[in-house]
């Protein structure tokens, strides 16, 4: 018999609660997994545990999660390219670039799958069009940092500005093919490591190599 005196609160029956959050980790790894495009409202809801008409108690359409997915991989990108960028921020283009990278780094470590997707969309809807045009947004404004660390003399001129902001972050975005943030490299020294090689790479040399 029960006990009268237990007041542990009894397993919960029925439906599967999932909060915002997870319902959107989960979302994305099966679009990673298979695909936006291949990915139907019955597969999200058979990957959450639901019923197709259930799930709708949790979301509205596939392109919401999509929409927020894009949102995680660019909100906190931008905020740091703003900062770096705005008139009369403090320090040199140069360091300015530097702690941009670096944080570049750490935030695709800590939105991994996030930033996967983002980097796999192609602009076949709205949502992705806007997504891209983002990026083509943050590009424009790398690449006018790099131009002004060119004119401070720190970074090398002989490479466009535009090129230099390419590489940088197409090193940056290489990290979703091979880094696993439960492998034995940290984000911060993923970080560190990478801003290292990519400015003794596009600096100014001071003596002869």
């Amino acid at each position: 018999m029960p006990d009268p005196t237990d007041d542990t609160p009894a397993p919960r029956r029925g439906r599967p609660g999932y909060d915002q959050a997870t319902v959107l980790r989960r979302a994305i790894e099966l679009f990673n997994r298979q695909g936006y495009e291949g990915t139907s409202m019955a597969d999200l809801a058979a990957e959450l545990g639901l019923t197709k008409s259930a799930i709708y108690h949790h979301i509205e359409s596939r392109e919401q999660l999509l929409s927020a997915a894009l949102d995680e991989a660019l909100d906190e990108l931008t905020a740091v390219v703003d900062v770096a960028v705005e008139p009369g921020a403090p320090g040199t283009a140069g360091s300015r670039l530097r702690v941009l990278v670096h944080e570049s780094v750490r935030i695709l470590a800590d939105h991994l799958p996030a930033v996967t997707l983002l980097l796999r969309v192609r602009g076949n809807s709205p949502v992705e069009v806007a997504a891209l045009e983002r990026r083509r947004v943050l590009d424009e404004k790398l690449a006018g940092l790099v131009t002004a660390a060119v004119a401070e003399g720190v970074v090398r001129s002989d490479v466009t500005p535009e090129l230099i902001s390419r590489l940088l972050f197409g090193m940056v975005n290489s990290l979703i093919e091979w880094y696993r943030p439960d492998g034995p490299v940290s984000s911060e020294s993923l970080a560190r490591a990478i801003t290292a090689m990519a400015f003794d790479g596009i600096a100014v040399a001071s003596g002869p190599r």
